[in-house]
């Protein structure tokens, strides 16, 4: 018999159809299964396997359809004898790169790297952060079931034969028609925006939509400001096109109207929740960086992430939305608050200037996935995804009050960042203490904590007392036991900083 064994689907993530169909194709590549003796019948595999004889039947069907299985009259199912001679799954022979000279050379990549992207300094999470019980993280989100359940639907509906058309074919430069519509309709009338199709591209992820403006708008010999502290992978795209980098300084209302701005020649900004601070920048800010980008000439990027989370007060206009010279370029993310492994954003700016990041994209990967792109479309139309935000902004909402009641009751002595939403907390910490301790020792007590001197430009010169307390992904009921343990974590820190100052 077989050796297949089938799991409950809700812990392989497969139907038992999907499971055996899988187990099945892995024992012909294999060579599990000799040619010359047929495959169990549909009744002794279905009884032997204990699922329905049905299952059984049309996995045995899709094979035959897909070639790997043949039908003989009276005698059963055989394995193709083609898929045994072609061997898919053999090793291939290797040996003969030893006919050379030197197999390695171990300098033959210091010689050719023009950069060392492994070099720049990055937020390091865990891979494991899903087993800390308390996990203050930036960057992730809680399953929405609900929302998964619809993109499911979206995702069946764009792969039918009535919406194929629209991603069988290969795109070359060209974006989803009904996408950029709803984008226009329904996305870009809540930040203040209008736009025209030929003023949008679609990206792969915001993150993607930076660094095609980065390569065509940084480089050698250009100067390219960010807020400091500010977003660490931005920094570090800007700086791979060899642009010089200034640190601008962050105030209570954002990025600072400072006069190193007339230096720069690009200026980024997160203005809805600066990260990594979450403070929300002022219009009065706004309007004097919109004067100062025409007036100094420079681009100035607005990245506009987390935008509709505002709990206090009204959302306000984005930055472009007073742009009436071009120098703003509005980049935005459809996924991030959803499922950030997506990777859907978009880009708004000057027609002009959208017609040569869609040519530096199609040199890139052409366009982001059509059938995704689709999906999304039919997503935002039947008000998915405008369900999901709200779902989103009342449960973080709730997470965000508790998070600055629990602080102020259990840790008095820190210093929070006033903000009037987001999805984390930046706070100093008191008497100096260093982060990196504090992170090591909640780590012992199951929390997950992020250092925040990653975010400063100068290594050298970051201040060491700064947390970032992400609360999106960590469960409401953990957030006051939460807290606890990292006031434990913290004071042990202290006691232990006092117990080396009286050794001294």
């Amino acid at each position: 018999m077989l050796d297949i064994r089938l799991e409950d689907p809700a812990i392989a993530g497969q139907t038992l159809q999907q499971q055996l169909h899988q187990g099945l194709v892995d024992a012909i590549l294999e060579g599990r299964l000799p040619s010359h003796e047929p495959l169990p019948s549909t009744r002794d595999l279905a009884s032997a396997l204990k699922v329905s004889r049905n299952t059984v039947v049309l996995v045995y069907q899709r094979l035959l359809d897909d070639g790997y299985l043949t039908a003989v009259w009276r005698r059963g199912h055989f394995v193709n004898e083609q898929y045994i001679r072609q061997q898919l799954r053999l090793s291939v022979d290797t040996r003969t790169a030893s006919l050379f000279t030197k197999e390695r050379d171990p300098d033959l990549w210091r010689r050719h790297l023009q950069f060392r992207p492994t070099e720049a300094r990055n937020i390091v999470k865990p891979a494991n952060w899903r087993d800390f019980p308390y996990p203050f993280i930036y960057g992730q989100v809680s399953p929405d079931k609900t929302t998964i359940s619809r993109w499911r639907d979206s995702m069946r509906l764009a792969g039918s034969l009535a919406h194929s058309q629209s991603w069988v074919g290969d795109q070359v430069d060209m974006d989803d028609p009904q996408l950029l519509e709803q984008i226009i309709t329904r996305i870009l009338p809540h930040r203040g925006l209008r736009a025209h199709p030929e003023q949008l591209l679609i990206t792969i992820g915001a993150q993607n939509a930076l660094f095609l403006v980065g390569q065509l708008l940084a480089g050698r010999g250009r100067t390219v400001g960010v807020e400091d502290p500010g977003y660490v992978d931005a920094r570090n795209i800007f700086a791979s096109t060899g642009a010089e980098i200034c640190p601008l300084p962050i105030d209570s209302e954002g990025l600072a109207n400072s006069s190193v701005l007339s230096k720069c020649d690009m200026v980024y900004t997160t203005p809805s929740h600066q990260c990594p601070t979450s403070v929300t920048m002022s219009l009065d800010r706004r309007l004097q960086l919109v004067e100062r980008a025409r007036k100094d000439d420079f681009i100035l990027v607005e990245d506009d992430y987390e935008h509709e989370l505002n709990y206090l007060g009204h959302q306000r206009a984005a930055l472009k939305s007073y742009d009436n010279s071009g120098h703003i370029i509005y980049i935005g993310s459809l996924t991030k608050l959803m499922f950030p492994g997506l990777r859907i954003g978009y880009i708004l700016a000057d027609s002009e200037l959208i017609k040569e990041l869609r040519a530096l994209r199609r040199l890139n990967y052409r366009h982001p996935s059509a059938q995704d792109q689709r999906a999304m479309a039919l997503f935002i139309g039947e008000g998915h995804l405008d369900s999901h935000l709200r779902r989103t902004r009342d449960r973080l909402s709730e997470k965000w009050q508790l998070m600055q009641n629990e602080i102020s009751r259990q840790l008095p002595e820190l210093n929070v960042t006033p903000t009037t939403g987001g999805s984390a907390v930046w706070v100093k910490l008191p008497d100096n203490i260093d982060a990196w301790a504090v992170h090591r020792e909640a780590a012992k007590r199951g929390v997950l904590v992020e250092p925040g001197d990653v975010h400063y430009c100068d290594p050298d010169r970051a201040p060491r007392d700064r947390l970032r307390l992400g609360f999106a992904v960590i469960e409401r009921d953990q957030i006051a036991p939460g807290i606890t343990q990292l006031r434990n974590a913290i004071m042990a820190v202290i006691a232990e900083n006092r117990k080396g100052t009286a050794a001294q």
